[in-house]
């Protein structure tokens, strides 16, 4: 499933819409994605609206147009948003779709169906928005949050509890990896074991995987970098980038996780 920097990179796409206006409006009545939509309704609320600005939160994004319409996307697993014009051959997955009057077409590409279209018109924010917890790299994640959390969770493994939306949006499962790899702690460390200098070191950690991924795959889709685990995580056989020494590989709460045996040590989160 996408994650945080992915959902940017594919919110960006849509962002040659900005400042064009709506034409027409297309959603497959037959397709998951806009399960409790009426298309006529959507159409009613788009057409003849002006694409504001685009925003993206944890592993959501929003499309702000005028007169006061939102319209949130969900990735899902499969899920993808393209930009293109009348020459861009269609997919049988093109859901969804803006035609802008400039001629370019925004298209929500879903070949499974796990993600999702939501519409919203009205003053402020939709209650969908609204209730996204804080961004990590807000100032309003704070050390103190973090420490709470972890208390509320204490009997569950780290990589878990990491997986929360409710608490960090946007980090999906190569990200905790990567957050717990580079802080050198034990995936199935326990919440409720973290001491204080260890919070604090996940907590800049997590700020910092945050950073680097949005710097590096939000931008641009750009391959990071070899001294990430990203990139030697994915099969079975990766040599750890740190120590030079297998990783491991297993089912952890039905995930695969993957962790450096000898630089992730339990015990670690105790300090």
């Amino acid at each position: 499933m996408p994650e945080l920097a992915e959902v940017a990179y594919f919110c960006g796409r849509w962002n040659p819409g900005i400042g064009q206006r709506v034409k027409a409006v297309y959603l497959n009545p037959k397709a998951r994605v806009g399960r409790g939509l009426n298309p006529r309704h959507l159409a009613e609320s788009l057409v003849g609206q002006t694409l504001k600005a685009s925003r993206t939160s944890g592993k959501q994004m929003a499309f702000i147009f005028s007169g006061g319409t939102w319209l949130g996307i969900h990735l899902g697993m499969t899920g993808r948003l393209e930009a293109g014009d009348a020459e861009r051959e269609p997919t049988p997955y093109d859901h969804f779709k803006l035609t802008m009057a400039n001629g370019r077409e925004l298209i929500f590409v879903d070949p499974r169906q796990f993600g999702r279209v939501q519409s919203w018109t009205g003053e402020g924010e939709p209650s969908w928005w609204a209730k996204i917890p804080p961004a990590i790299l807000s100032a309003a994640f704070t050390v103190k949050k973090l420490t709470d959390y972890l208390k509320r969770r204490q009997r569950a493994p780290i990589k878990a509890v990491l997986l929360q939306q409710e608490a960090f949006p946007g980090i999906g499962n190569w990200m905790a990896d990567e957050v717990l790899w580079r802080a050198g702690f034990h995936p199935a460390a326990l919440a409720g074991n973290f001491g204080p200098q260890a919070i604090k070191k996940l907590h800049r950690t997590l700020k910092q995987v945050c950073r680097d991924a949005m710097r590096v795959i939000g931008k641009d889709w750009s391959d990071p970098p070899n001294q990430w685990l990203f990139n030697h995580r994915w099969k079975d056989g990766g040599i750890c980038p740190r120590t030079k020494k297998p990783l491991h590989r297993e089912d952890l709460r039905g995930r695969t996780t993957c962790w450096s045996p000898a630089w992730q040590k339990l015990g670690a989160e105790r300090r």
